[in-house]
This record gives structure tokens, C-alpha cells and sequence, in this order.
């Protein structure tokens, strides 16, 4: 019978396969073809920290297209499920029979409501590393009594490649550093090379030739998470998948998502903090493991800030909730007579089915079957969510692909205003028409943000700086993004704008100039 660790992986994969809804993606092609900046103000330094990620994205697909970049991102998150589960195996705690289908139930449950997490982004590079070292670096650190042989050295020299490489991929590279100092942290044993190793894997920014200008984008970043500075206020409260899952509900806005990310955060937060203070006050064995629960409360308190964390947390509750979960599920079969035959755990595949079959009673029968039918559930939903795929695997809703391929044959002699969400998708399949702005909001300072949001409160204020800015296009959503709405009539009551192009998810506007 397969693992856990194998069923939750398999799940997985087929619930990412989907199309390519994050608009960010495209702004990380164009990248892979030469450095992308929009007509509008930059702030410097500007570092290409995702470089080596958009690199690999680009080659994907540059052979097979976002289909097969869907294809390779779904595998990939696979792999980290995959990676934060592998510990199971090594689990005599872990019961294994009947109990692991109600479990792998409960857990294709999650992973469906969130499915949509599963996007093609830098951090699922960051999660593919953390994964391998959840494995590797435990045993590393905490051997310490094992001679420094072969396996030891490379799997040293793992961590640091993975880590130079890490620096590359995405701003989060800094997890990786601070994950080996809680292992160091608690394995309790003051090892000069323990010490030196984790100062390597600090250093590792220094090894690119933007080196200062990259140790220190972390910090940004964070700025952005909590909205420390002005701009980073602005990015935290207007952008939609960067506020936190509270204000989502209290808007109204994916509300069971919502109030499902809130109880899996609070439940995360409560029992990492009740075991860390067990484990601080009483010294308990489990004092070695001390890390997952670290882990587990700094991944959840992310997932409370911004709704796009959600998916650092997922990984790391669902590596530490299955053995919880299958450990009391356990101990309730054993409890009830009639469901002892579940919790069985030496089982002979050949012949249970058959003796199954012949014994069960109606409890017994009910809990076997239910989840089953709650997997065979799941997997009509989603292969009929397949069916309303475009081929294509692009999410035509978010980004403009009728509207761009129009614009690439109707030039225009002016500059172009688009939405955000829109912007990396018209520089990847338009390169020749500069951009307003993109999803790379860390570029963006907090005055032209206010402006630019500005524009959907106050079109009066667009229609000036159109004038002093020489804008003369305008392409923006129709129907998904309803921000531009006043805009949009502002704009057609306006005697020197046109609509040049439209379909029904967006429009393209030019301005006549007299």
C-alpha cells in the first residue's frame, strides 16, 4: 500500500494542474528576455533576485508553452509535499491500514479548497529548498557524534549550492540560513563547524556580484509583508493577495478560503506555542524537534499577514498535523470495538479485502467508506473543473490576450496606462509598448502608488496628467477587476477618448489629440 507521503504528493499534483492565474509569471518571462522596466519612475537599487527561477521558467517554456509550464509546476509542488513529508517514512509512530484513507481524506479536503495556492511563483522555489532542508539538515546537525565522513561533506555541500543557488530565486533565501540556526538552536551542542556552516550559509549573498544590494533585499521585502513603510502600507492594504485573510472576510471576499485560513493559522499559532513552552519549561525529548514547531508558528503568523503566505504554512501543517491525526484516529478505532479492525496495522493486502468484506459491520463500513467516497468526490470536481480549461492554460480573465494580440498590430505613437495585474503580461507578449506598471510593486515608491490608485477615485486627475504624461492608450478589465469602473466612464464621456478595441473581459482606449 502506498505511504501517505505518496497519496498527499499525488493530490497534490493533480490539483495544480490549472491555468496560469498568478499574473506575475509573465512579468518573470519577459525578465528571462531582457530586463524589464516600465516608463514610468524606478526606484533604485533594482536587484534581479529572481533571476536563476525566471531562467528555468523561460526554458520550460520556451519548449512547450504555459502548458507545459503547468505541467512542470504542478510536479514541483508535488515534490515539496513530497520533500515536508518524507519524514513519515521514518515514523514508527505512523500507523499505517485503514486509517491512512481517512486521513489522506481529510488532508485532500485542504489541499482542494486551496488548490489555488498551487501557482507557478519564485516561492515555490523556496519551499522545493526549505523541503530538502526539512530532511537534510536535522540529520546533519544533530549526528553530531558521526565522523565528519563522505555523506557528511556532501550533503554540506548540498546546502551550500542550494543555498547560493536559493539567493537567486527568490528574496525568501533567507529562510534557509535562519531554519539551519533553529536545527543548530536545538540540538544544543556548541559545534565550531555547526557555528561556521550556518555563518556560510549567511555569506552566500556575497558570492553574486550584486552581493550587498542582495543580502539586504530581505529586509525589504519584510518591510513589504508588514507594511513598515509607506509604500510597503500601500502594497499591504490595496493589493488583493497581500492583505491579510481577516481583511478579506471582513470584506466579503473569499469568505470559506477566509475563515479557513484564519482557524488553520490560530490552531497552528496554539499548539506551536503550547508545545515550544512544554518543550522550553520541561526539557522534553521532543526538545530536538523543536525547530518544526518554530517553523510551523513563524509560517503561520505569515499566513496571517498576507493571504499569499498561506501556501510557506500549508506544507509545514500538513507535515506536522498527518502524524497528530493519524495518532488519534488510532486511538479512537481502538476505543470502539466495531471499528478495531481499522486500526489494525500489520495487515496482508491479499486476503483483507476478502475478510473486510465478510465481517464488516455498519460502523466499520461507514468509516471505510466514507472517505472514499469523499476522494472518488474530489476527483470528479476536479476533472470536470479540466473540461473548462482553456487549452491555452492561460487564465485569459486576469491578463489581456485578445486585447494584447490586437495591440501588437495597432501600434500606437504615445504611452501606454494599464492595470497593474496586466503589466507583465503586455511586456512578455509586447515588448516594443513600454508598460505604466507591473506586479513588481518593490519597484514602486509610495507617491506614485497614491497616485496611481489615485486615478480609480479621482478619474479627473488621470485625465490632466493623460495630458502632461503624452498618454494616449488605455487598457484595463472589464469584469474581473472593478477598480476602474469610474475611470472606464470617465473616460468614455470624454470627447477626445475612443474605444479602439473591445471584448468581454477588456478594453482598449485611445485619445485623439486635436
Amino acid at each position: 500500500m502506498l505511504g501517505l507521503h505518496i497519496w498527499v504528493s499525488i493530490a497534490v499534483v493533480l490539483f495544480a494542474v490549472f491555468p496560469l492565474t498568478d499574473t506575475d509569471i509573465w512579468w518573470h518571462l519577459a525578465c528571462a528576455r531582457g530586463w524589464v522596466t516600465t516608463w514610468t519612475p524606478v526606484r533604485e537599487p533594482v536587484v534581479q533576485v529572481h533571476e536563476f527561477f525566471q531562467q528555468t521558467v523561460a526554458f520550460v517554456y520556451n519548449i512547450g508553452g504555459a502548458s507545459l509550464l503547468v505541467s512542470f509546476k504542478a510536479l514541483l509542488w508535488g515534490i515539496v509535499f513530497f520533500l515536508f513529508l518524507l519524514p513519515l517514512l521514518r515514523s514508527s509512530k505512523l500507523s499505517k491500514g485503514p486509517v491512512t484513507l481517512v486521513v489522506v481524506a481529510s488532508v485532500a479536503i485542504l489541499l482542494y479548497v486551496f488548490r489555488y495556492q498551487f501557482e507557478i511563483r519564485p516561492v515555490l522555489f523556496s519551499l522545493l529548498f526549505l523541503g530538502v532542508y526539512w530532511n537534510v539538515l536535522p540529520w546533519l546537525l544533530r549526528d553530531s557524534a558521526i565522523p565528519y565522513g563522505i555523506k557528511k561533506i556532501s550533503a554540506t555541500v548540498l546546502i551550500l549550492v542550494i543555498q547560493w543557488i536559493w539567493c537567486k530565486c527568490q528574496g525568501l533565501y533567507i529562510l534557509g540560513p535562519l531554519f539551519a540556526f533553529l536545527v543548530f538552536v536545538s540540538v544544543r551542542k556548541a559545534i565550531a563547524w555547526q557555528a561556521a556552516f550556518i555563518l556560510l550559509l549567511f555569506a552566500m549573498p556575497f558570492l553574486h556580484r550584486d552581493g550587498m544590494n542582495l543580502f539586504l533585499y530581505p529586509f525589504g521585502l519584510l518591510d513589504r509583508l508588514l507594511g513598515l513603510s509607506p509604500s510597503a502600507a500601500i502594497f499591504a492594504s490595496e493589493i488583493a493577495e497581500n492583505r491579510s485573510p481577516v481583511t478579506l472576510l471582513l470584506n466579503g471576499e473569499n469568505v470559506i478560503q477566509s475563515v479557513l485560513m484564519i482557524v488553520l493559522c490560530m490552531a497552528g499559532t496554539v499548539v506551536s506555542c503550547a508545545t515550544l513552552f512544554k518543550c522550553f519549561r520541561n526539557s522534553a525529548e521532543r526538545f530536538q524537534e523543536i525547530w518544526k514547531y518554530v517553523t510551523l508558528l513563524v509560517t503561520a503568523s505569515l499566513a496571517f499577514v498576507a493571504e499569499r503566505n498561506f501556501v510557506l504554512f500549508l506544507p509545514v501543517l500538513v507535515a506536522i498535523a498527518i502524524p497528530a491525526v493519524n495518532k488519534a484516529l488510532s486511538k479512537f478505532c481502538q476505543s470502539h470495538p466495531s471499528l478495531q479492525s481499522l486500526a489494525t496495522t500489520h495487515i496482508h493486502q491479499s486476503s483483507y479485502f476478502y475478510q473486510l468484506c465478510s465481517k464488516l459491520r455498519f460502523p466499520t463500513t461507514f468509516y471505510l467508506l466514507f472517505p472514499i467516497l469523499v476522494i472518488a468526490f474530489l476527483l470528479g470536481f476536479w476533472t470536470k473543473s479540466l473540461a473548462s480549461y482553456d487549452r491555452s492554460m492561460i487564465a485569459f480573465q486576469r491578463v489581456p490576450v485578445a486585447a494584447t494580440a490586437w495591440m501588437v498590430g495597432h501600434p500606437h505613437p504615445g504611452r501606454l496606462f494599464n492595470d497593474d495585474r496586466a503589466g507583465g503580461y503586455l511586456a512578455f507578449m509586447n515588448p516594443s509598448d513600454s508598460t505604466y506598471i507591473d506586479g513588481r510593486f518593490i519597484l514602486k515608491t509610495a507617491d506614485f502608488f497614491e497616485r496611481y490608485l489615485e486615478y480609480s477615485e479621482t478619474p479627473s486627475l488621470f485625465l490632466r496628467d493623460a495630458d502632461s504624461l503624452d498618454i494616449d492608450r488605455v487598457v484595463l478589465p472589464l469584469r474581473y477587476y472593478a477598480r476602474w469602473n469610474g475611470l472606464l466612464m470617465t473616460l468614455d464621456s470624454a470627447e477626445n477618448w475612443h474605444v479602439v478595441y473591445r471584448d468581454s473581459l477588456f478594453v482598449v482606449m485611445d485619445r485623439t489629440k486635436f
